[in-house]
């Protein structure tokens, strides 16, 4: 855990300065880091893709997980957990700014902190070997970035500590579990499905290129690894059939 507990520090720290200092910067030049930040992520996002083996699994993965994610309204309920945070921050029931600012922080840091390789193959080492040396590495950047988005979409983005608290923390104390269930080919596809997911995350949040419901198309991580498995399960019998 002493990499997530780094982890989620340096989002407070990185987020409570750029609320600290956020406002002397001109808008021109926060919308000019925000861009900045969403071509970088854009970029770690499809760089991720290509290490893909199948896409074809990638595909099925974000077309069934995204199904899933419009049935169970991911994001709707993400979105509502943002706009109670925001009601619970403010005592006097006052706005603290923009509404759509605050839920919009709170969802993109989340996402971005939590989805990508470094979360998970970070987390099992931790919690595994106790070698923290790849969340330290995620920790820097998510405290540049926390500090950038924290001054240009507000408080919300502190809230995503907690994501990264309880989401790394999970995975590190089942990390002997998911190590056991995971092969590297089911890495490498989950790694390609996150690196899409944070492409539209770009698209979507940061850019504002399109619209986006990036949330619901989280439940295609499950379905990465469980594609992969069920290719390996049916490729000896194609095989015996002459099709493989």
């Amino acid at each position: 855990m002493t990499g997530t507990l780094l982890n989620t520090a340096t989002v407070l720290i990185g987020g409570g300065l750029g609320l600290a200092f956020g406002a002397r910067l001109p808008d021109r030049l926060r919308e000019t880091v925000l861009a900045a930040l969403g071509l970088f992520v854009a970029g770690l996002g499809l760089q991720m893709f290509l290490e893909t083996q199948n896409p074809l699994i990638d595909v099925a993965s974000l077309l069934l997980g995204g199904v899933v994610g419009e049935w169970l309204r991911i994001e709707d309920r993400l979105n509502a957990v943002g706009r109670w945070l925001e009601s619970r921050w403010s005592a006097d029931g006052s706005e603290l700014a923009d509404r759509r600012n605050f839920v919009r922080g709170f969802v993109t840091a989340s996402l971005l902190f939590c989805v990508g390789p470094l979360s998970i193959v970070g987390a099992i080492q931790d919690g595994l070997l106790g070698d923290y040396h790849l969340l330290a590495v995620k920790a820097l950047l998510d405290g540049f970035a926390s500090l950038a988005f924290a001054s240009t979409l507000g408080v919300g983005v502190l809230f995503a500590a907690a994501v990264v608290l309880v989401y790394q923390g999970t995975i590190s104390l089942l990390a002997a579990q998911a190590q056991a269930a995971l092969s590297q080919p089911m890495m490498t596809e989950l790694t390609a499905v996150g690196g899409l997911i944070i492409l539209g995350l770009a698209i979507s949040s940061l850019l504002e290129l399109r619209r986006i419901r990036t949330s619901n198309l989280l439940p295609a991580l499950v379905f990465a690894p469980l594609l992969v498995q069920v290719v390996a399960w049916l490729a000896p019998l194609l095989r015996g059939l002459g099709l493989g």
